[in-house]
């Protein structure tokens, strides 16, 4: 492609011009479609996650589960990244879930990312190299103080209780669902948070209920 095309995709991802229904973005070099309300659109920050699993991965056969996936932005470019791994992901909406099955077949890798409607690590298979999730954690009481956040689907943002009820629950599941060596990786507040499946318990005080 003669170099204007490129920079005219590359204007056209950037600025996330709209595109059918929903809109086209651009998530670590990956032509995605968003549906503004309906799912968050992937953040750069979270390619952080992409790079740890990819690196956990490598080139072996691994079996990858994406909590929460959205749009598949995660599933999709971890996929892309470790082209040996298999991509199981989920999410508790089916408008959700019919997205990231188009964004994977509009890549090309619905043979290796598996997109399942439910909840957490419910619908997936028993063993899992893997798990990664960039879930909820703000409490539905704190809506009021993030208007920065308004148009943004408040499901992908707002978790009951303190917050951390979903990460508590994907916590407990997660040490009898990992292989030995396994690897655990989220993203919470900005930071990512990472364990081996024999390590999995020194997270827990970073999800520990909050004193009301």
């Amino acid at each position: 492609m003669p170099r204007a095309g490129w920079y005219f995709r590359f204007r056209f991802l950037k600025h996330h011009i709209r595109y059918k229904e929903g809109m086209l973005v651009e998530f670590d070099g990956l032509a995605l479609e968003s549906l503004p309300g309906v799912v968050m659109i992937p953040r750069a920050t979270s390619v952080a996650l992409v790079d740890r699993v990819a690196e956990h991965v490598g080139s072996s056969a691994g079996v990858v589960a994406d909590v929460g996936t959205g749009s598949g932005a995660l599933a999709i470019a971890i996929a892309t990244r470790a082209p040996g791994a298999t991509v199981w992901a989920t999410d508790t909406d089916p408008q959700a879930v019919n997205l990231a099955r188009a964004n994977a077949i509009r890549n090309g890798l619905s043979e290796r990312v598996h997109v399942r409607l439910g909840d957490l690590l419910e619908p997936l298979p028993r063993s899992l190299d893997v798990i990664a999730a960039n879930l909820p954690y703000l409490p539905w009481d704190e809506e009021s103080l993030h208007p920065e956040l308004a148009g943004e689907p408040a499901a992908a943002l707002f978790s009951p209780g303190d917050g951390m009820t979903l990460y508590r629950r994907l916590l407990e599941g997660a040490a009898e669902r990992l292989t030995p060596g396994g690897l655990f990786v989220v993203q919470l507040r900005g930071r990512m948070l990472a364990a081996s499946a024999e390590e999995i318990s020194l997270l827990e005080p970073a999800f520990a209920e909050r004193a009301a």
